[in-house]
């Protein structure tokens, strides 16, 4: 029997459980193994590319992208990662995730190019869903593919596919293990993603040399925020300028958060550029930031007390964060529900947020990479916090807030993809 026909039974839960098991490891930088399989399969995109990296910022980035392009009748392919509740969130087709059965199908199909035409090359759990990603996309005749990138860029699988068009959104301090400990060593791991002669939109106000440095040198056409484009607040509208002119009049995004100028700024330049293939006109504009959604970004929950949900997971995040809380208002007192990954910069997060929040309760979460409660409270109190209370997990943190919580209080659950996951399954069921 071959490896495609023995595996081609699988639903798409045993299809997720096979591809964690079908490398050592579960980051493994590079683009050879997902490039033998990217020829084996023919996916060569013939429709314009646009990808994104970034430390923050770049779902918002896409999902604006998303929304701008379908307003004006597009069928965009859309891949991001990682996924909240349902792994077919990484993958829309013309504004649908993709289904249960398309992505079985495509799985078996990157399966048996993997085992039957690549050698029986190995492939991590990303480049299994990218390359399932790429294969729908060209299968349903998409008009353009909008890539996120999952770590840093110039080793990504994304980065296997030729970008028309790349934006970095910020350059921060993440993954340093794997980017290096620097802004400028990150900054030029983001800046991998350009491709010679194609433009490439910086959006970081301040960003590291390196990323422009990289563009000069590989001839990129280079647009920075606060010189080839731009944006101003006025009032209740706001104005973006770029590389077609001034678009004046335009509503501010549904996403919420200070940041989110920026980011629809960074797609509109990358839209500006790309004008001549996927023109768009104002009212697209105007509709893709009305009708643009992401959840988990700053995502206010209706209802009383007010619940925020925030996947910042580092202290650029919990900057910005900490700015927006700040925007709210005022109320009586401040829950967090807040759990990360060990991994991760966890004194520098709960340093930022300390002043903005009056109650912490603080949660474990699942092995290998899940921080314990108790390593969250001591960071708390080395940042001059004491009014913590420890958890299992996210739901018993989440329901312990909820239930001291009153109606003027607010509750903001942060600190990981995995807390934010936690609570909207705990909400949905």
């Amino acid at each position: 029997m071959s490896t495609l026909n023995s595996h081609v039974t699988r639903d798409l839960a045993g299809w997720l459980a096979y591809i964690e098991q079908q490398h050592t490891q579960s980051i493994a930088l590079g683009l050879e193994r997902v490039a033998r399989v990217r020829d084996a399969m023919g996916l060569r995109p013939a429709v314009p590319v646009v990808t994104v990296a970034g430390t923050n910022g770049k779902g918002s980035t896409c999902a604006m992208l998303e929304a701008v392009l379908s307003a004006a009748g597009y069928r965009v392919g859309l891949y991001t990662s990682p996924h909240l509740l349902r792994y077919n969130e990484r993958v829309r087709i013309a504004g649908r995730e993709a289904d249960d059965r398309a992505l079985v199908s495509a799985f078996a199909r990157v399966e048996a190019a993997r085992t039957e035409k690549a050698g029986n090359i190995r492939l991590t759990y990303f480049e299994f869903g990218t390359l399932v990603a790429v294969d729908l996309f060209l299968r349903s005749a998409v008009d353009v593919l909008v890539l996120e990138v999952g770590l840093g860029g110039r080793l990504d699988a994304v980065n296997a596919f030729d970008a028309d068009c790349g934006i970095v959104t910020s350059i921060g301090l993440d993954h340093m293990d794997y980017l290096g400990a620097t802004r400028e060593a990150i900054g030029r791991e983001k800046a991998g993603i350009f491709r010679a002669g194609k433009p490439a939109v910086l959006a970081d106000p301040a960003p590291p040399a390196s990323v422009r440095a990289h563009a000069q040198a590989i001839g990129a056409r280079l647009l920075r925020i606060g010189h080839e484009f731009g944006y101003q607040a006025e009032g209740d509208q706001w104005l973006f300028w770029g590389p077609a002119g001034r678009k004046s009049g335009l509503p501010y995004p549904a996403l919420r958060g200070r940041t989110q100028l920026l980011n629809a700024s960074a797609a509109f330049a990358a839209l500006d550029t790309l004008q001549q293939r996927l023109p768009v006109s104002m009212q697209h504009l105007r509709r893709g930031l009305a009708e643009a959604e992401l959840r988990g970004r700053f995502q206010v929950l209706p209802g009383r007390p007010v619940v925020v949900l925030d996947v910042g997971h580092n202290p650029q995040a919990a900057a910005v964060l900490s700015d927006n809380l700040s925007d709210m208002g005022l109320y009586s007192d401040t829950w967090a529900v807040f759990g990360m990954l060990r991994d991760k910069d966890i004194a520098g997060v709960a340093r930022l947020l300390a002043k903005r929040i009056n109650h912490w309760m603080v949660c474990t979460l699942p092995p290998p990479r899940g921080a314990q409660a108790a390593d969250l409270a001591q960071a708390l109190r080395q940042a001059g916090v004491f009014a913590v209370r420890e958890f299992e997990n996210p739901a018993l943190a989440y329901a312990a807030a909820c239930s001291e919580a009153d109606d003027n209080d607010r509750i903001v659950v942060f600190g990981s993809f995995h807390t934010v996951a936690n609570i909207l399954a705990a909400r949905e069921h």
